[in-house]
């Protein structure tokens, strides 16, 4: 039997960290039905995700999502051509859920299944919104557990030239919010009191990687952060919860522009993405498409609710595999520390 190329119906499962997320997308781009259950409340309260809490509400929750992804998008198992699910990287508990219950599924339909990268679906976000937009390009991929600057060399085919070496981006923004008082999730909290504040009030160090490189590393600014704040305790000074965070954001985001505009003139690329929860961040979008607008490089991003973790990017990213032809058996497994272009 030949595989279809057009009017590809694709079930995609999402369940990495904790969004529990299904979706129906036709083609790669045209997202049928896109549903998320955020686990955010249930974590807020210990201060970050807890792998066991995750795991038990994903098991909870994802019968649920996909009827509601397939019925949102008027369709069946019987429309259906084939489910992708994400199946590393990610929590170990979390991926097992949404792979067993792919896997479960592909048998019970007699439907080919596609494993799909976590980081793949991010950067795919972009083709959702941007219709125009093939490779090559290059993306910026910046979550709460990656810091990637990827070079798309074509559907399915990455060069990682750099990630961070110590924390990512978005887990920066987490320790910082938590050392100022903000709580989790320390993302939106960060830039929502930066805007109250003044970015050039405290001088924090820039990261920069000694080697010329284009990895990242925030885990030193992060110590300048409890360092400067551990300072100004002891010695009674008053501490400005927004400058901290304002001037935090600031550095973090002149890294990452920096970086990013670097591989632009080295690689001499017209297209440039951002992608992962930090790319919802509207300070960190406008200073990268004024880069770019400089530059004359077409920029891209993916709107916030396709930046978080869903189903949609999934989707997305397992019709290019699709098309290539690559199919996963039944002893598709989850793995943690998945690396991008493994598999």
């Amino acid at each position: 039997m030949v595989a279809k190329t057009s009017d590809v119906k694709i079930l995609a499962i999402e369940s990495s960290c904790d969004e529990t997320a299904a979706a129906v997308v036709v083609d790669g781009r045209d997202v049928r039905s896109n549903v998320i259950f955020s686990q955010i409340a249930l974590h807020t309260v210990y201060g970050g995700v807890v792998p066991e809490i995750a795991s038990r509400k994903h098991i909870e929750k994802i019968n649920q999502v996909i009827t509601q992804a397939l019925e949102g998008a008027h369709m069946t198992l019987g429309d259906i051509d084939a489910v992708a699910v994400t199946y590393g990287p990610g929590l170990v508990g979390a991926l097992l859920v949404g792979v067993a219950e792919a896997k479960a599924i592909a048998y019970a339909a007699k439907l080919p299944l596609i494993g799909v990268h976590h980081i793949e679906g991010h950067i795919s976000a972009n083709y959702i919104e941007n219709k125009e937009l093939e490779p090559p390009f290059l993306c910026l991929v910046v979550s709460g557990g990656h810091t990637h600057l990827v070079k798309v060399q074509d559907y399915g085919r990455y060069e990682i030239l750099g990630r961070t070496r110590d924390d990512a981006a978005g887990e920066a923004f987490d320790k910082v919010a938590r050392a100022i008082g903000l709580g989790y999730p320390g993302g939106p909290k960060i830039e929502k009191v930066s805007g109250e504040g003044n970015a050039l009030a405290i001088p924090f160090p820039k990261p920069k990687v000694a080697d010329g490189s284009y990895d990242f590393s925030f885990s030193g600014l992060k110590s300048a952060v409890l360092n400067y704040l551990n300072g100004a305790r002891m010695k009674g000074e008053e501490i400005v919860q927004a400058d901290v965070a304002a001037s935090f954001q600031h550095s973090v985001i002149e890294v990452l522009v920096q970086n990013a505009m670097r591989a632009v003139d080295e690689f001499g690329v017209d297209r440039f993405a951002i992608a992962g929860g930090v790319a919802s961040n509207q300070t960190l979008r406008s200073a990268m498409e004024e880069a770019c607008n400089k530059k004359g490089v077409a920029f891209y991003h993916p709107s916030p609710v396709l930046c978080t973790d869903n189903a949609a990017m999934i989707g997305a990213a397992a019709y290019y595999e699709y098309l290539a032809g690559r199919r996963d058996g039944l002893d598709l497994n989850a793995v943690p520390n998945l690396k991008l272009g493994e598999r």
